[in-house]
């Protein structure tokens, strides 16, 4: 017999990743002991690999499959590093944002200034300027010399100034580039908000040395609180999951608050997670450490939710972010923005853990968002569905949320779906053309739990309250924004009858970012005094210790949800 190949290989192990039962189990692990002793000669097999291997660690079919694939990934900076010495010339197949993270590996990326921050502490030797093709030297010359004295006769003089010459001799021993750099931006005399902006103006690309640290993606973990869910039966599939069921079932997922130091360690992984696939979401970056919730989904799922300290938060929206762990290998992450009872839902599942339980984890998370934020209509945007996304319209994304129950929430849109779907009736062949897919996801899809009123929220749209405020801004205030936040505070005080001098500074803060929107109730004023009092209460708990206290006010308060209701569901030409 033939020695087969390492791709058919990998394309068996494709194949038994999924359980399939006892003799499945046994041909998997005869597949991981050939591939155990193969010596890869290609960046793709290897990073293909390592990709199938963290899926049957996050699904294992049992306890000796798992210390296998453990023992397996333990091996991934050798054999990254062997790869890299025979001289491999497509190692940049390993910095893909689908598979970046491997131990051994590296990857440059744009990052903020408030990621920075905070990896540059984890991770001082292993982070660095790589100033490879960099074209921004006109930004440098406007900004270092704010550090730097002189450089500006040196960056006037040149047409081209040597700013590495410069920055090694000013950030003396033992220091490198990017250290000295967040520290002179540390010193500045200026918000955190301006320090950030112009830090994020000269583009820097940092170079990350992953190695062989706990924190790559190929050896990061949690500690299983509950021990591993063996799947010794086929996964879940989208027909087994009724989303209606999830989010009626008055049965609590069992929550906890992880204390401080706790929080910050999974914030840290999420940061680090989240960083080497080149992404970097707000409620990752400026996550509350003190907030952290603790999940038990079932099945090995953990979802961790948090949300933002009070100077991070929103005007209106609520704000949480999550992040998803199955059998202890982070597996995803999500958003939430919730107004009264809606929240915009999103949950990306990484590349690698699409072909596991998707639907029912997704399902999971909205119902812990109906037990933890009393959401009770989800909203997806149209980049989810593959609006403008590429990746998501091939994934095929409307469908995978359509087949969940929900509906587009534009009439000609629903007539579309109602005629692709009679099309998918009559043969079960047919798939949705690529044009069509574009315009099926180029609106909301909503989905209602069964006790939910049907059709309130079809018209409404985040940005038309915004709108809806700089509209008011042009037309009374000849443009100017301090003008309207002035004058919305000073009127919406008058309306409730309110005195905002002993309140707390975060509480005023909050409340005159809640009052341009206020303002646009025509009549505040003639509210009850039950309800003014109410609403005062409200924008005092923004900005509260969370942001718990604050939906749960806006959800009893349904005159305040008719009226930003009305205004959000308002177009421009209304």
């Amino acid at each position: 017999m033939p020695t087969p190949s390492t791709r058919r290989l990998l394309d068996e192990l494709e194949s038994l990743k999924r359980p399939a039962g006892a003799r499945s189990r046994a041909r998997l692990r005869a597949v991981l002991s050939r591939l155990a002793r193969r010596r890869f000669k290609a960046a793709a097999d290897l990073a293909r690999f390592h990709e199938l291997l963290l899926f049957v660690r996050a699904y294992p079919q049992g306890k000796a499959l798992l210390r296998q694939t453990e023992r397996l990934l333990d091996t991934f900076a050798r054999r990254a590093e062997s790869l890299r010495e025979s001289g491999a010339e497509d190692l940049a197949e390993l910095e893909r944002p689908a598979v970046s993270g491997v131990a051994g590996t590296s990857l440059s990326a744009l990052f903020s200034y408030e990621l920075l921050r905070r990896l540059a502490p984890r991770f001082p030797a292993r982070l660095r300027l790589d100033w490879e093709g960099y074209e921004e030297a006109g930004q440098l010359a406007a900004v270092l010399p704010r550090f730097l004295p002189l450089l500006e006769e040196n960056a006037y003089v040149e047409s081209y100034f040597p700013f590495r010459e410069w920055l090694r001799a000013a950030r003396g021993r033992g220091r490198g580039e990017l250290a000295w750099l967040l520290a002179r931006f540390e010193s500045l005399e200026a918000s955190e908000k301006e320090r950030a902006v112009l830090f994020d103006s000269l583009r820097l690309w940092v170079r990350w040395e992953l190695g062989d640290s706990p924190l790559t993606r190929t050896r990061l973990r949690r500690p299983a609180a509950r021990g591993i869910f063996y799947h010794d039966a086929p996964l879940l599939s989208r027909r087994d999951v009724s989303l209606a069921a999830e989010l009626e079932d008055e049965t609590p997922l069992p929550v906890g608050r992880l204390a401080r130091r706790e929080g910050e360690k999974l914030l840290d992984s999420g940061r680090a997670t989240m960083a080497m696939r080149f992404r970097e979401l707000h409620g990752f970056t400026h996550g509350d450490p003190a907030g952290v919730l603790r999940a038990e989904a079932g099945r090995g799922l953990e979802i961790f939710l948090w949300g933002v300290p009070a100077e991070r938060r929103l005007p209106t929206l609520a704000y949480h972010a999550a992040l998803l762990f199955k059998n202890a290998v982070p597996c995803g992450y999500a958003e939430a923005l919730t107004l009264f009872e809606r929240t915009e839902a999103g949950l990306n599942l990484f590349y690698t853990f699409r072909d596991g339980e998707s639907a029912w984890a997704y399902a999971r998370l909205l119902r812990l968002f109906r037990q933890t934020l009393g959401a009770r209509v989800f909203s997806v945007d149209p980049y989810q569905l593959g609006h403008l996304n590429e990746e998501g319209l091939r994934s095929g994304a409307f469908w995978f949320y359509r087949k969940l129950g929900f509906r587009p929430v534009a009439p000609r849109l629903r007539e579309l779906v109602a005629a692709e779907e009679r099309k998918l009736a009559a043969r079960a062949s047919y798939r949705s053309p690529d044009r069509v897919l574009r315009e099926l996801s180029s609106g909301h899809v909503i989905f209602e739990s069964p006790s939910s009123r049907s059709g309130e929220w079809d018209r409404f749209h985040v940005r038309n309250l915004g709108l809806a405020v700089a509209r008011r801004m042009g037309e009374r205030h000849g443009g100017d924004d301090e003008k309207l936040r002035r004058a919305s505070a000073a009127s919406v005080s008058r309306a409730l009858g309110l005195d905002t001098a002993r309140w707390r500074d975060a509480e005023r803060r909050a409340f005159d970012r809640l009052a341009p929107l206020l303002a646009l109730i025509p009549d505040l004023a003639r509210w009850t005094e039950r309800e003014k009092r109410d609403l005062a209460r409200l924008a005092r708990a923004k900005a509260g210790p969370d942001e718990f206290d604050y939906l749960r006010r806006l959800q009893r308060h349904a005159r305040l949800r008719r009226a930003v209701i009305e205004i959000g569901s308002k177009t421009s030409s209304q």
